[in-house]
């Protein structure tokens, strides 16, 4: 049963970021030109020199020869999200491109439409990323490259996409192709914040004079587990009963809450923490 809810959750969210990013593709990225790399990038170039094929259909075909050369050069190296999330993109692209056929820039302000052209895409990609999948593509080419040159996948990526946005400058023009670049480099950086964003929790220690009513609130109100431990204190040399607990942001709240109406002495520290692997958090192999 949990399997099942963890898949749906994950399909619902995965869907999710797919049409953030398609939004990004068809109404900000197409009308400009902005090749800031992956598939969608390389199909607008190629797109440019078959006009009657649009990016959609065309990021579809891109699709298929990568996953014809990943089998071949890196053999059953994929996950089933990432072929999914590949080949629904490019169905994503081409639905809004039929329903809402946009040929030119929206406002004529390229860096304003560049700004939002990264948001949607970063911010889907960040979803996708953190239910353990991607929009495939270019991650292919930048593991071949990898394979035959022994370099990292980061760098690899980073340099096929840079390829990518460069190539914008010379079908486009150096103007589009120096913001695709920009581009290029923002949508690294979003991603990361996103993802850090999604993931965030709250790191609690607290020392109380009532940490018995803490605990039972924790584990039996909150629905959490905590760590408890002794300490003595440096000044006191008293022993002190120490809880430490990690919760989503509303729960840390809610347990301040508590804290406070039970004992206003308490001593509390809360920290951001994105890094929480274990039982009711994400599992160690996502």
């Amino acid at each position: 049963m949990t399997k099942i809810k963890n898949f749906t959750k994950d399909f619902l969210l995965i869907n999710i970021g797919l049409i953030l990013v398609g939004i990004g593709i068809c109404i900000f990225k197409i009308p400009n030109n902005f090749a800031t790399g992956g598939v969608s990038g390389l199909a607008i170039i190629i797109s440019s020199f078959f006009p009657r094929i649009d990016v959609g259909p065309m990021m579809l075909i891109i699709n298929i020869l990568l996953m014809l050369v990943g089998f071949l050069f890196l053999g059953r190296d994929f996950g089933s999200k990432t072929i999914y999330s590949s080949f629904a993109l490019s169905g994503i692209v081409w639905l809004i491109q039929t329903i809402f056929p946009i040929k030119a820039s929206l406002t004529g302000d390229l860096m304003l439409e560049l700004i939002y052209s990264i948001i949607f895409p970063a911010v889907g990609s960040a979803i996708i990323f953190n239910c353990n999948a991607s929009t495939g593509g270019t991650d292919i080419i930048a593991k071949i490259i990898s394979k035959l040159t022994q370099l990292d996948i980061g760098k690899t990526l980073l340099l096929s996409d840079f390829l990518i946005a460069a190539g914008a400058g010379a079908v486009f023009g150096i103007r589009i192709g120096m913001y695709s670049i920009i581009g290029l480099i923002i949508k690294a950086f979003m991603i990361d914040i996103v993802i850090d964003g999604l993931n965030v929790k709250k790191l609690m220690v607290i020392i109380s004079s009532k940490p018995d009513e803490i605990k039972n609130y924790i584990v039996n109100t909150i629905n959490r587990g905590a760590t408890i431990y002794k300490a003595e204190g440096a000044f006191t040399n008293k022993q002190e009963i120490v809880i430490s607990t990690v919760l989503n942001r509303r729960q840390a709240i809610q347990l301040r809450t508590f804290i406070r109406s039970v004992d206003h002495s308490a001593f509390i520290t809360i920290s951001n923490t994105s890094e929480i692997i274990g039982k009711g958090f994400r599992s160690i192999d996502s």
